[in-house]
């Protein structure tokens, strides 16, 4: 999966993808495959590069044209499984359903709605191309400045 922003951004900002490795610790090849859609991004990676530069993660995933601002965004499974629990429900979907989306197993979709682990990056934006009015920076629980 790409995130249609990336390469983008990271030129704008006149880094060379080498720079990006010291920021991620990871090799130039990794970088290269996250900008080409060869490799998922994690989305704990995303969110520091997120916070680092000043980027919307709607706006990194392509979801809108414009960077809106963020406070910097702490990773914190409460609130981003009461979140995904809330839209779900405001949807009227059952977990089975949303599995059924990101092509998982019941279980494995509960544990994130349990807070047992972080939602990975290509299910966020399954579900953001899923839902209504589905903002990533939101369901994460960022606050906007």
């Amino acid at each position: 999966m790409i995130i249609k922003n990336l390469r983008y951004t990271r030129e704008n900002l006149g880094l060379k993808q080498k720079d990006l490795t010291t920021l991620f610790n990871v090799t130039y090849s990794t970088i290269s495959g996250w900008e080409t859609g060869k490799d998922t991004i994690p989305l704990r990676q995303l969110i520091k590069y997120a916070n680092k530069y000043n980027f919307s993660l709607d706006y990194l995933f392509g979801l809108t044209n414009t960077n809106k601002l963020y406070l910097p965004l702490e990773i914190d499974l409460n609130t981003i499984s009461k979140n995904l629990t809330t839209i779900r429900k405001e949807n009227k979907k059952t977990q089975e359903q949303i599995a059924k989306v990101l092509n998982t197993s019941s279980g494995g979709y509960a544990h994130y709605e349990n807070s047992r682990y972080l939602i990975p990056t290509s299910f966020i934006y399954s579900l953001a191309l899923f839902y209504k009015d589905f903002s990533i920076d939101e369901i994460l629980g960022r606050k906007s400045i």
